[in-house]
């Protein structure tokens, strides 16, 4: 049985806690997304499971803070927030932005010695293969809304709205910003927990081979796995999705 509402209590995270709860996984948005686009997951997996769905500064409940100006930054006090929750099996997932968000959170929870079970990714190649191909948009309004309805489709309606859009175009530029400005140094730091990709089989801004560059930075064989659809699959694919996200939980 879990709570009918998210605890945000802490600023980072809509917690949505478990009764008793076995592993703790933690979701990163996308580009100009926020906590809500995981809303909908606790109910959807097993009841051992407590989601941390993560908020950026800059959006919804953290409006009135600074966005992020680079993924050090991010990532840094992400892997900070995460500090308190890490005596429970950990596991990272992400979509697009996300993805390199997790990744990034990953590596300095492994460095500082923490334990991270699994590393989920979606929508996005590894990092250091990503910034190496990645075509960024411009930052004026018109071409970040062509590159939304290109990736999002009818999702992208919100931004329609003059009064949403003048909510949402801010954090959209500054996420867009901080990756044009993405780019990890030096060779890939290769994880030790394992890493599984997902993906869209039609995905415009991640094609299928970009998701085999996951297996440079994963522990052992990285698990791959497509749905049918672009860069939003797992909106139509959800269920399917998290079945399979839930195979690969550490269990009770």
């Amino acid at each position: 049985m879990r709570a009918g509402r998210a605890d945000i209590s802490d600023p980072w995270f809509h917690r949505h806690p478990a009764d008793s709860p076995a592993v703790r996984l933690v979701c990163c948005p996308h580009a100009g997304g926020t906590a809500a686009a995981y809303a909908g997951w606790p109910k959807r997996l097993p009841d051992h499971v407590e989601v941390l769905a993560v908020q950026y500064p800059g959006r919804q409940n953290r409006f009135h803070e600074p966005c992020a100006e680079s993924m050090g930054e991010l990532a840094d006090a992400l892997a900070i927030a995460l500090k308190p929750h890490l005596g429970l099996p950990l596991v990272l997932f992400g979509h697009s932005m996300g993805s390199a968000v997790a990744y990034e959170v990953a590596v300095r929870l492994e460095r500082e010695g923490a334990d991270v079970s699994r590393l989920l990714v979606s929508g996005r190649g590894a990092p250091h293969r990503a910034y190496a191909t990645a075509r960024m948009p411009g930052l004026d309004d018109a071409s970040l809304l062509e590159n939304v309805r290109r990736l999002a489709g009818p999702d992208a309606a919100v931004y329609d709205h003059p009064e949403l859009r003048e909510v949402l175009m801010p954090p959209l530029r500054a996420d867009y910003r901080l990756l044009d400005a993405y780019q990890p140094a030096g060779a890939p730091a290769v994880l030790r927990a394992p890493v599984a990709a997902y993906g869209g089989d039609d995905d415009p801004a991640c094609p299928v081979a970009e998701l085999d560059t996951w297996a440079e930075v994963s522990g052992s064989p990285l698990r791959k796995r497509l749905f049918p659809g672009g860069h939003f699959y797992l909106r139509a694919h959800e269920d399917a999705l998290l079945d399979d996200v839930a195979r690969l939980l550490p269990r009770p």
